[in-house]
């Protein structure tokens, strides 16, 4: 059972960084696209960024310019950078992975809390 785990959360003022990472806690063959998912209280689940096997990237419009999503394939985690924080930032964000071949498998994280406030 592939397990993934998060760190990096916390609380953060408004325009403050902070810098998510996400490990499997075994090598996952087959990676085809890493990312990240956010759920804010009262709200659903929403995508904030992806990078595929070749390091294509996608971000939702609210994150563009400045979150960045970065990989490390040896070591099977993803990150992200999180600048300029704002309140509207504030959710507990998901990793994702999606593997396979012939067959697809997702694996998610337990989440971690980022908070954005004064």
């Amino acid at each position: 059972q592939v397990q993934l785990v998060e760190s990096g959360g916390g609380l953060v003022q408004p325009g403050g960084s902070l810098r998510l990472s996400c490990a499997a806690s075994r090598i996952i063959n087959n990676i085809n696209v890493m990312g990240w998912y956010r759920q804010a209280p009262g709200k659903q689940r929403e995508f904030v960024a992806s990078i595929g096997s070749g390091g294509n990237t996608n971000y939702v419009d609210s994150v563009k310019g400045r979150f960045t999503i970065s990989r490390d394939n040896a070591k099977n985690t993803v990150f992200m950078q999180m600048n300029s924080l704002k309140p509207e930032d504030t959710a507990v964000y998901y990793c994702e992975i999606v593997a396979g071949r012939f067959t697809t498998s997702v694996y998610w994280g337990q989440g971690t809390q980022v908070t954005v406030s004064s």
